[in-house]
C-alpha cells in the first residue's frame, strides 16, 4: 500500500518509523496539500453567498486551481516515495571494483537528480497555492479567515522543508553546475514566497486583532 492510501494514523506512523519513506519530501508534499486544501475550504464556504456574489466567478476558478493543486500534491506525496526508495537502495550497492565504483556512482547520480526534482516541483506548486490563497484572503468570507492564514503557514513550512530536501540530495552531486541550477530556482522561490506567506499571515492577525 502506497502512503498515500494509509489512513492519517498510519501515515504518522510510518513517517515516524525506520523505513526510507515516507520522510521529509513526503511530508512537504503532504503539508501543501493541507495549505491548497484550507484556501479552498475558505473559497467553498464563500461561493454561492449572496454577500459576495460580485466575486463568485474568481471564487469558483480559485476552488478549480485549488482541487488541481491539491491533486498535484498528493501525487507528490507518492513520487517523492517513488524516486527516494531507490536512492536508499543505491546506497548498499557494492562499489569493492571500479567496475562497481563508477556504476555505483552513476546510479547514484541519476537517483539523486531525481529525488532533487520532485521537492523542487512541490516548491513550484506551493508558489501557485499561495497566489491563489492570497487572494481568497482577501475576498473570502470573514467566518474562515483564520483558515487562509493556517493555509499560508502550512505552505511556508512546506516550501521550507522541500527545499531542505532539495539541499540534502544536490550536496552530493558530481554535477555542480547542475545542482546550482536547481538550489538557485529554489532559493528564488523562497526569497519570494517565504516574505508572501508571512505577509497573508499578518494580514490575517490583523483582520482577527
Amino acid at each position: 500500500m502506497g502512503s498515500t492510501q494509509l489512513s492519517c494514523e498510519e501515515f504518522v506512523m510510518a513517517l515516524a518509523s525506520s523505513a526510507p519513506a515516507p520522510g521529509g519530501g513526503g511530508a512537504a508534499a503532504l503539508m501543501g496539500a493541507l495549505g491548497s486544501a484550507l484556501g479552498n475550504m475558505v473559497s467553498a464556504l464563500t461561493a454561492g453567498k449572496p454577500k459576495y456574489a460580485d466575486v463568485d466567478e474568481e471564487v469558483r476558478q480559485l476552488i478549480v486551481t485549488a482541487n488541481e493543486l491539491q491533486e498535484r500534491f498528493i501525487e507528490y506525496v507518492a513520487m517523492d516515495e517513488e524516486v527516494f526508495v531507490p536512492l536508499a537502495k543505491a546506497y548498499g550497492l557494492p562499489s569493492t571494483t571500479q567496475e562497481e565504483r563508477e556504476r555505483k556512482a552513476q546510479v547514484m547520480e541519476s537517483c539523486l537528480i531525481s529525488c532533487s526534482q520532485v521537492p523542487l516541483d512541490i516548491m513550484r506548486s506551493c508558489a501557485a497555492a499561495l497566489e491563489m490563497v492570497e487572494r481568497i484572503e482577501v475576498i473570502g468570507t470573514t467566518i474562515a479567515i483564520s483558515d487562509a492564514g493556517c493555509a499560508a503557514l502550512a505552505l511556508k513550512a512546506a516550501l521550507l522543508s522541500a527545499e531542505l530536501n532539495i539541499r540534502a540530495n544536490t550536496m552530493f552531486l558530481k554535477d555542480q553546475t547542475k545542482a546550482e541550477v536547481i538550489t538557485a530556482e529554489a532559493e528564488s522561490i523562497i526569497e519570494k514566497c517565504v516574505p508572501l506567506a508571512d505577509a497573508i499571515h499578518q494580514n490575517v492577525r490583523n483582520r482577527l486583532s
